[in-house]
């Protein structure tokens, strides 16, 4: 076994989990002291806009926490699944003790097979003719078309009349 990197995995491991302890005690702190503030706007002794900033501010900083502790938890499951990758790696060996001698150790893995797979023959089919299909003739309404007719233009008699004098 790799002590020195198996030494490096517990190392990043307990920093990883101190991090994560110190972030929620963090967190706590953070908790216990908006409590207070809500005494002293209960109290009166602040108003209710300071109040809402320090709401918006303790928000912030709880997602800004959350958020730190959940990448280190997913560190320190990183540096766990390394650590038990490495001792599982450590299986023992059987060995037997005979009076012919020592018998056992790495058994020698079997040749896998390759899997024989078999093609299938895809036949294509010959193209099928398009069979013409006779359209029928569709009836269309006659559309009446709207004769233009010329007006002439009508010729007015003009009629004189005497002038007075």
């Amino acid at each position: 076994m790799n002590e020195n990197f198996f030494a490096k995995i517990l190392k990043e491991f307990n920093v990883v989990g101190e991090i994560i302890r110190a972030r929620q005690e963090e967190k706590q702190g953070l908790l216990d002291e908006f409590d207070q503030e809500t005494k002293r706007f209960f109290f009166g002794k602040i108003s209710e806009r300071a109040l809402i900033a320090s709401v918006k501010k303790t928000n912030k900083e709880l997602m800004r926490l959350d958020a730190e502790i959940r990448k280190n938890i997913a560190r320190a499951k990183s540096a766990s699944d390394r650590g038990m990758k490495l001792v599982f790696a450590q299986a023992p060996i059987a060995y037997r003790a005979s009076l012919t001698g020592i018998s056992g150790g790495a058994k020698k893995k079997a040749a896998k097979k390759k899997k024989v797979v078999k093609k299938k023959v895809v036949r294509k089919k010959a193209p099928v003719k398009k069979k013409a299909v006779k359209r029928k003739p569709v009836k269309r309404k006659a559309v009446k078309k709207k004769k233009v007719v010329k007006k002439k233009p009508i010729k007015r008699k003009v009629v004189r009349t005497k002038k007075k004098r």
